[in-house]
């Protein structure tokens, strides 16, 4: 709903986005990130995978082979490499992304209204698979969600310590 809001939708992060947080940033049309804000899709950590659009949008924003080592490590991004691989749109001083919100809100209020609600809608349709992959993410989240490993990785989260997949 967010991605196909006909009225621009702008995240402001400024600490960790990790997994749905990483993952309704990226349902947003722009996102700003301050300097210390973190982005990850940590999922396969607790025997998960992303299972909010994570593994179709962060495809589309920074590209397969990042996407697939970010996603497969359970790696943190830092802003300024979210910046740098176009992860994020502005990388903003500790404190200033909601003003750099208002700033590009501002600039975007002042266009025609149907054109802005156009230029979403035409955008959306660019990419590819979406529907289909979308509906795949879903059913490897569910399959993943019931599975052994996945109570392993949340106990191991909870009681911080490794945790010992088995497959299945």
């Amino acid at each position: 709903m967010i991605e196909n809001f006909e009225l621009p939708v702008i995240a402001a992060v400024n600490g960790f986005a990790l997994g749905g947080g990483c993952e309704l940033a990226m349902a947003c049309h722009i996102r700003i990130g301050d300097e210390n804000a973190k982005f990850g899709q940590p999922e396969v950590n607790l025997g998960i995978i992303p299972g909010y659009g994570g593994t179709q949008r962060l495809v589309n924003l920074i590209g397969k082979g990042r996407a697939l080592e970010w996603m497969l490590t359970g790696q943190i991004m830092n802003a300024e490499e979210a910046y740098r691989v176009g992860l994020i749109n502005h990388l903003v001083e500790v404190g200033k992304s909601i003003d750099q919100a208002k700033e590009l809100i501002e600039m975007i209020s002042q266009k025609a209204p149907l054109a802005v609600a156009g230029v979403i809608e035409v955008v959306n349709q660019t990419v590819p698979n979406t529907k289909e992959g979308y509906q795949k993410e879903a059913e490897i989240f569910r399959q993943t969600a019931n599975s052994k490993d996945f109570k392993e990785g949340a106990a191991a989260f909870i009681e911080k310590r490794k945790p010992n997949f088995k497959g299945f």
